[in-house]
């Protein structure tokens, strides 16, 4: 079946870094834009980041743009998401997902993700 594992979650300072890990498993991984979320405690789960088929293309959400650099490597079935210059405003349940179907229009949809991993805590103190 299909399974996606993140990893690199944990504690870290503002203004610290963190790089997330997400590996795949049970599916064609280079035909799935890779995206990742957030959820924040008492909020809504967001978009943060995607990555096209290939990697050739990425987008944003405005809070990551400048601070977060997704990557992918088709060859270990895996995405990436470096985080830098963390704020506590990023403390959340990160989560990567994968889409089969969509287009960088759907990036930010949740709806449009096909499969889903089990999230990792990262927790940035003041």
């Amino acid at each position: 079946q299909v399974q996606l594992v993140e990893s690199g979650g944990g504690l870290v300072q503002a203004g610290g870094s963190l790089r997330l890990s997400c590996t795949a498993s049970g599916l064609t991984f280079s035909t799935a834009t890779m995206g990742w979320f957030r959820q924040a405690p008492g909020k809504e789960r967001e978009f943060v980041a995607a990555i096209s088929r290939r990697g050739g293309s990425s987008g944003y959400a405005d809070s990551a743009k400048g601070r977060f650099a997704i990557s992918r490597d088709n060859a270990k079935n895996t995405v990436y998401l470096q985080m830098n210059s963390l704020e506590p405003e990023d403390t959340a349940v990160y989560y990567c997902a994968a889409d089969f179907a969509g287009t960088s229009s759907t990036w930010g949809l949740e709806k449009a993700y096909d499969y889903w991993g089990q999230g990792t805590q990262v927790t940035v103190s003041s």
